[in-house]
């Protein structure tokens, strides 16, 4: 078993809210990690998964079930499959408001699943469980060519044949049942398309082209992969900017063994072969500082149209308070177009992280830091 960072958070959740919302791709764990979590709280519960028939059949008169089971913590496991339950776990939750009565697990995030945000507000609290970390998982080169699902690591599988199999799942069954509209050979299309744009910034006019459809259309494509946790879409930090920036959101994937499965990496020495070498190890980098931020903080990228550029701005509310620049090889020091976008959005703590988890850590005259992603996520969160 690996121990999941967010442990805590979900546990003070489970102590001060009437219900707890896990949230996160399919097979990353969310049920092993509720497990883990009534392990340690140590209370009587239920557990109900709505892609089993019986249990789906179970909550056809959910209100009654829910009453006569309050004295136990209920876990209903993707529970995106059965929406109506929303008003009447707001009905129920409010007979008898006391913390830790349901945990909700989904493989959609609350924007895709709007009900539950809308009909549970105020009783229901969030975590978003992701791939894992090198804090929880401390093997870099593994974790980026296979990527962060935990089954991956913890069994020896083919992995191609996996996240084909994984794919094919999530197209074919979960995008529709979520109310994705489009046929999955077009979704499929449009899947293998935007791994060619990982890293960069998103032309939408080509993407539209390319599979006949209009621009509305893709956007509500990308809304659907983002909020199944495919993709992550970056925007350009443009608070108070007094200088022309580029507009469009940059795209990755957040899961970069999916990503080398759709560009066809099977090993270490194809991916460091590999064209887009570098923005691969980007994406890595930013799902991995994600995977550390608290709810407070938002990601956002910085460039202008002259070319200079910040890969990773966290900001806190309106205040921007680290600057990041992620490098690949032996260059490990701010650029010039990097020195000036820090300036433009006045971040105090600039840092350039790179891929030696050998080189120490130092820091210039400018105030840079230049340290591994290891160092950052173990040390370096602390504003």
């Amino acid at each position: 078993m690996i121990l999941r960072e967010i442990t805590s958070n979900a546990l003070n959740i489970i102590r001060e809210y009437p219900c707890l919302g896990i949230v996160g791709p399919r097979q990353i764990g969310k049920t092993t990690f509720s497990n883990q979590l009534l392990k340690q709280i140590n209370i009587e519960s239920i557990y109900l998964d709505l892609e089993s028939p019986s249990d789906y059949d179970l909550l056809n008169n959910a209100e009654d079930y829910f009453l006569s089971n309050q004295n136990k913590l209920i876990v209903i496991d993707e529970v995106q499959r059965k929406k109506e339950l929303f008003p009447i776990l707001r009905s129920v939750i409010d007979r008898n408001r006391v913390p830790g009565r349901f945990i909700l697990l989904g493989s959609a995030s609350p924007e895709l699943i709007r009900d539950s945000s809308e009909s549970l507000a105020g009783r229901i609290a969030y975590v978003e469980i992701s791939g894992l970390t090198l804090n929880e998982y401390p093997h870099q080169m593994q974790l980026w060519l296979k990527g962060g699902y935990p089954l991956i690591h913890q069994s020896k599988m083919d992995v191609t044949r996996w996240y084909k199999n994984y794919l094919n799942t999530y197209i074919e069954r979960d995008l529709p049942l979520l109310g994705m509209p489009g046929q999955a050979i077009t979704i499929r299309r449009m899947t293998f398309m935007l791994a060619q744009f990982h890293g960069q910034t998103l032309n939408m006019a080509i993407l539209a082209k390319s599979l006949e459809l209009s621009i509305p259309t893709i956007k509500k494509y990308l809304d659907f992969l983002e909020g199944a946790f495919l993709i992550r879409r970056l925007h350009v930090f443009a608070i108070n900017a007094k200088k022309r920036l580029s507009k469009s959101p940059k795209i990755y994937f957040r899961d970069t063994g999916l990503l080398h499965y759709l560009m066809g990496i099977k090993n270490a020495e194809e991916l460091n072969q590999f064209v887009n070498f570098g923005a691969s190890w980007e994406g890595f980098a930013i799902e991995q500082i994600a995977g550390i931020c608290g709810d407070d903080i938002d990601l956002y990228y910085y460039r202008t149209q002259h070319g200079a550029e910040l890969d990773l701005v966290l900001v806190r509310g309106v205040t921007p308070i680290v600057a990041i620049e992620i490098k690949h090889g032996d260059k490990t020091s701010p650029s010039r177009g990097n020195i000036i976008s820090a300036v433009d959005v006045e971040a105090e703590n600039k840092f350039v992280i790179h891929s030696k988890s050998d080189k120490p850590t130092w820091t210039n005259q400018n105030g840079w830091t230049m340290c591994s992603l290891a160092h950052f996520l173990s040390n370096e969160l602390n504003y």
